[in-house]
């Protein structure tokens, strides 16, 4: 991202925190969701060719000639829909022809999306956004699973541009009304200290147990990577700390570079807010976000419960160190400024009693009167004005990666929905697996892990669910475990070598080699790797179902974890035999599948 300097720098962030107020304007006003998308789009693809450079060679410092005439283009869909709202509103979809300009803009729209996307996210959605966005041209010449029906140009165009099927579908809607509001309260979360005060809680909590600086980079990324949505984000966020304090301590530089990889990426699965693809898991099910809440504690549990338990055992094995005295705060200091976890509070409860997007305006609205009176306190108003107006801005920032993301994700399921490419997916999935549920669930896993190697995992999400659910719905799973088995595999490929993006940020901190952290964060991770199949058959580790059913599966899950781990490091209290280390895998195996037994029948 390009650091702008003097005038042009307090003209982006201006224009950032108007953004951001007119986001907490729209959903309390309702807009039309058509209208609210476009506007949307009109604030933030301007954004992404202003603050992100077009390749590696372009200024950094300023904003050349021609970033500024693509962003002043990427406005102009926007505004149109704006100023001709009415008219579009009240268009007939594939009846009303399209406006010369109507063509010319959608044309816009569409080239700039992918090229934002290729600055902000990569080439690897861009691609697959450009190749989704021509295939409806030529769709019908295409040989065999690739073959589908054809549309033409004015059809693609308005899909696009004119309805909510296209770019403009769910995902860019969820980031409009819903996840750049909680981008904008994790910067407040952050501006207040509320983050920093977190990070000491936990290293008061567990910083003096053995290895741990490890444990507490796995309860503090738990934490953070709830608020960023973003594995990458996550690990620099928290990793600058834990990755040198564990290395510090003992710990190899690989080991602590996947410690902080597994993390890091477990963030985008733990309630309350958990990831950007959570709300659009929410608004593809049709249930309210606290459905899909309550739904991820159990799995959220085991992931870290896992990582957890794996650090601790190797950590005795190898008798690590703890955080020196000297970074641990008093519990004076920790329960004096207890009081800055209420924002958190006021979330959950909102979440339980109203919609995620009011839930995230309270929570934002608490941490402003708790700073408020924090700065009156202390004297310095000031202080609370410029970090305000920062948060603003930031959460504008933070939003530009994602939105341009959902964006291309419109293009592809667009593309899907003028074809009826998704139906071709489906029966393939269906043949190659003989209809066999376990081997189409294994297709699905590796479908999304490759995926999510090139693109963001809320991307990576969508798309892969817009063409697996279906199938996975003909063999008889449910909607709720089969759009979370997708979500937590895409999630699971940020440590999947060769292309994990946690692992390689991890590596640039702790100077380890990404192949290494890879093949740890794996081992770190193993768990991870088995609890969507154990809840995608058994559905009360989603808090489906009777509580004494969901209290044996927890119960049963929390063991075979502890046994896992065990087998996987050799050691408990003392180092194991491979004889020892095979029999307690063999019993965590066979209570794992008694789960599954569970849910089965």
């Amino acid at each position: 991202m390009r650091k702008l300097s003097g005038k042009i720098k307090i003209i982006v962030l201006t224009y950032c925190i108007i953004s951001s107020l007119f986001h907490l304007y729209a959903v309390l006003s309702r807009m039309h969701s058509l209208l609210l998308r476009s506007t949307h789009l009109m604030f933030l693809l301007p954004l992404a060719f202003i603050l992100y450079p077009a390749h590696k060679n372009a200024p950094k410092d300023r904003v050349p000639w021609y970033d500024w005439i693509l962003a002043i283009l990427a406005a102009l869909p926007g505004l149109y829909v704006l100023v001709e709202f009415d008219w579009v509103i009240n268009r007939v979809w594939s009846v009303t022809p399209l406006r010369f300009i109507e063509k010319i803009l959608g044309a816009i729209l569409i080239i700039l999306i992918i090229e934002a996307t290729r600055r902000t996210v990569g080439y690897a959605l861009a691609c697959l956004a450009l190749f989704f966005t021509i295939y409806p041209l030529f769709a019908s010449r295409f040989p065999g699973l690739l073959r589908g029906g054809s549309a033409s140009l004015d059809e693609l165009i308005e899909t696009n541009y004119l309805t909510t099927e296209g770019i403009l579908s769910i995902p860019i809607g969820v980031s409009a009304t819903i996840v750049i509001l909680f981008l904008i309260f994790a910067a407040f979360l952050e501006k207040a200290g509320i983050g920093e005060y977190f990070m000491k809680a936990v290293i008061s909590l567990v910083g003096r147990k053995r290895g741990g600086p490890a444990k507490v980079a796995v309860i503090s990324s738990g934490f953070f990577g709830m608020l960023s949505g973003s594995a990458v984000a996550n690990v620099y966020g928290t990793g600058s700390f834990t990755i040198p304090m564990m290395i510090r301590v003992g710990f190899p530089r690989d080991l602590a570079g996947a410690i902080e990889a597994v993390a890091s990426t477990g963030g985008q699965i733990m309630p309350p807010i958990m990831g950007a693809g959570a709300f659009i898991m929410a608004s593809l099910l049709g249930i309210p976000y606290i459905s899909v809440v309550i739904a991820a504690i159990i799995p959220a549990l085991l992931y870290y419960f896992g990582a957890y338990m794996v650090i601790h055992f190797i950590s005795e094995r190898d008798n690590l160190g703890i955080v020196p005295e000297d970074f641990i705060p008093s519990k004076r200091e920790i329960l004096n400024n207890s009081y800055l976890l209420i924002p958190i509070f006021v979330l959950i409860y909102t979440l339980v009693s109203r919609t995620a997007s009011f839930a995230a305006i309270t929570g934002i609205a608490t941490v402003l009167i708790i700073f408020f009176i924090r700065s009156i306190l202390s004297k310095d108003f000031s202080k609370f004005v410029k970090n305000c107006l920062l948060a603003l801005a930031d959460g504008t920032q933070r939003a530009i990666a994602v939105a341009m993301a959902c964006g291309a994700a419109g293009l592809v399921i667009g593309s899907m929905n003028l074809t009826g490419f998704g139906f071709k997916i489906v029966g393939a999935i269906l043949n190659i697996s003989f209809g066999i549920g376990i081997i189409a669930l294994i297709l699905v896993a590796i479908i999304c892990v490759i995926m999510g190697m090139g693109l963001p995992p809320t991307a990576a999400y969508v798309i892969v669910a817009a063409i697996s659910i279906p199938a996975l719905a003909r063999l008889g799973f449910q909607p709720l475990p089969s759009h979370f088995f997708v979500y937590y595999f895409a999630i699971l490929s940020n440590i999947t070598y060769p292309v994990a993006l946690a692992v390689y940020a991890a590596a640039s901190l702790s100077g380890g080699n990404p192949r290494t952290i890879g093949m740890y964060a794996v081992k770190l991770g193993f768990i991870a790797f088995i609890v969507p199949f154990m809840f995608i058959y058994n559905d009360s580790l989603l808090f489906q179902g009777s509580l004494l059913k969901i209290g044996i599966s927890l119960i049963l899950s929390l063991i075979a974890t502890i046994l896992l781990s065990v087998s996987i490091t050799g050691y408990f209290r003392k180092r194991l035999s491979k004889l020892s280390r095979i029999v307690y895998f063999i019993i965590s195996c066979l209570l794992l599948l008694t789960v599954i037994y569970l849910g089965i029948f």
